[in-house]
Parts: C-alpha cells; sequence; structure tokens
C-alpha cells in the first residue's frame, strides 16, 4: 500500500506580492476574497444584537424590584457591561475589514437576533434574557461554522463573545432555578 503523498507546507508567494497592493484596504488582503462583504453584514447585525442586548439589560438593572433584585440587578448591569465590550469589539472588527459598524437605531431591533424586553417582574427579566442569551448563543456558533477559514481573526473574535455568552446563560438559568 503505497504511503500518502507528502506536500511541503509552502507560502502563496503570487498572494504575498498582491498583498503589497493596495495599502489603503488596510488588513484586508485579496485573500479575503468574496466573503468580506458577507462577513460584515453578518458582523452588523451581531453589533445590533449586542447593542439591543445592553439596552434590554440597562433597563431590566433600572426597572428591578423585590427581595431579590439587588443581586439580580448587579448581575444585569454586569451583563450589560459585558454586551458593550462585546459591541466595541465587533465595531472595531468591522473597521478593520475596510467598512463601517452600523449603529443607526432605527434599524437595531430589526438587524438583531435578540428582542427588546419590557418585562416587569424578576422572574419574566430572567427568562427574557436567558432566552435572549440562548439566541446570541445560536447564533455565534452558526456565524463561527460559517466563517470558518474565511477569516480566522474574525471567528477568534467570535469564539471569546460565544464563551462569554455562554457563561451568561449558565448565570441566568441559575438565578432562574433559585
Amino acid at each position: 500500500m503505497n504511503a500518502p503523498e507528502h506536500k511541503h507546507l509552502q507560502l502563496d508567494e503570487q498572494a504575498l506580492q498582491r498583498a503589497r497592493q493596495h495599502l489603503d484596504e488596510g488588513p484586508v488582503t485579496p485573500s479575503y476574497g468574496p466573503w468580506r462583504d458577507d462577513v460584515v453584514r453578518l458582523l452588523n447585525d451581531a453589533l445590533a444584537t449586542e447593542l439591543v442586548c445592553v439596552l434590554r439589560y440597562k433597563r431590566h438593572y433600572f426597572t428591578a424590584h423585590g427581595m431579590n433584585s439587588p443581586r439580580i440587578a448587579e448581575e444585569f448591569l454586569e451583563h450589560a457591561t459585558q454586551e458593550a465590550v462585546h459591541a466595541d469589539r465587533i465595531a472595531e472588527r468591522i473597521v478593520q475589514l475596510g467598512a463601517d459598524p452600523d449603529f443607526s437605531p432605527d434599524s437595531l431591533t430589526r438587524r438583531s437576533h435578540a428582542e427588546y424586553d419590557e418585562a416587569k417582574d424578576l422572574k419574566s427579566m430572567l427568562r427574557a434574557n436567558l432566552v435572549a442569551e440562548r439566541i446570541a448563543v445560536e447564533a455565534y456558533r452558526q456565524m463561527i461554522q460559517l466563517i470558518g477559514d474565511k477569516d480566522p481573526t474574525t471567528r477568534r473574535i467570535l469564539e471569546e463573545v460565544l464563551a462569554e455568552e455562554e457563561e451568561h446563560a449558565d448565570d441566568l438559568a441559575d438565578l432562574l432555578r433559585e
């Protein structure tokens, strides 16, 4: 039985030559191929989702009432702060890809994967936030799979955000069980 032919790991010299051109495109080299616009669209939708989550968590932070509300409200505030960091990282990546982050308030809820919520009681707030976190987890998993090796930097950022979204969902599930 013949052993499979071994190919040497070697850089594509032509791609390196193309990278010397179009310096105004910053880190976006021709190897990004046709996927850059799709990646930016996915990222802008993720940005909208993070911003809606910040708004929902902030509303819940300020309107939480009841015996357990101080501790739960603090959790909401912590999550709002972390969601804002996610939004900033995603917006920064969009700019690195040579595009504009879409912060338009007019389309945020339409582009967001998660919903805004105006629940009045703590249990409903926790449920709404857990649903939103689970949606974010699923959306990030799908984005990571879609992007694959087309944009390793974006994939890595999304993997880091996904890990934090899973933590948020775990925190909220624990609070709901209490």
